[in-house]
C-alpha cells in the first residue's frame, strides 16, 4: 500500500475483522483452561499423602497456579487488544498507525492484528 491511502477498504476490513474474531475465540477458550487450572487445581486424591512429599506439591503447585494466573493475565489483554480493534474496524481506522498515521503494512496486520504501531514507528520507540 502506498502513502496515499488513509484506510484499509471495507473488504479489506472485513477479512481482518475475521482474523480477530477467530483469534478471540481460541484466545477466550486458552484463557477458560487458564483459568480453570488455577481456581480448580485443589484435587481430592489420595496420591503422594506422604507428609514429607506433601510440602513440596503444594509449593509446587501454588508456583503453577501462580504462573497460570499471569498467562490468564496476559490472555484477558490480549483479548481486549484484539476486541479494540474490532472497535477500530467499526469506527475504520483500524490499520492506521497512531504514531505516523500511515497504513500498517497488511502482513504485519495478519500476524499481530491487534497493532497499532507501523514497523516503522515501533523501530523509533
Amino acid at each position: 500500500m502506498n502513502d496515499v491511502n488513509v484506510r484499509y477498504s471495507d473488504n479489506d476490513l472485513q477479512e481482518f475483522k475475521e482474523i480477530i474474531l477467530k483469534k478471540i475465540e481460541k484466545s477466550e477458550e486458552d484463557l477458560k483452561l487458564l483459568q480453570d487450572s488455577y481456581k480448580n487445581g485443589s484435587g481430592n486424591g489420595t496420591e503422594d499423602t506422604s507428609p514429607t512429599f506433601k510440602s513440596f506439591e503444594e509449593g509446587s503447585d501454588t508456583m503453577s497456579k501462580e504462573a497460570n494466573m499471569q498467562l490468564a493475565i496476559r490472555q484477558e489483554k490480549f483479548i481486549r487488544d484484539l476486541k479494540n480493534a474490532l472497535a477500530r474496524i467499526e469506527n475504520k481506522t483500524y490499520g492506521v498507525c497512531r504514531v505516523t498515521g500511515k497504513l500498517i503494512q497488511k502482513e504485519r496486520l495478519k500476524l499481530v492484528p491487534h497493532a497499532t504501531l507501523s514497523i516503522e514507528a515501533k523501530r523509533k520507540q
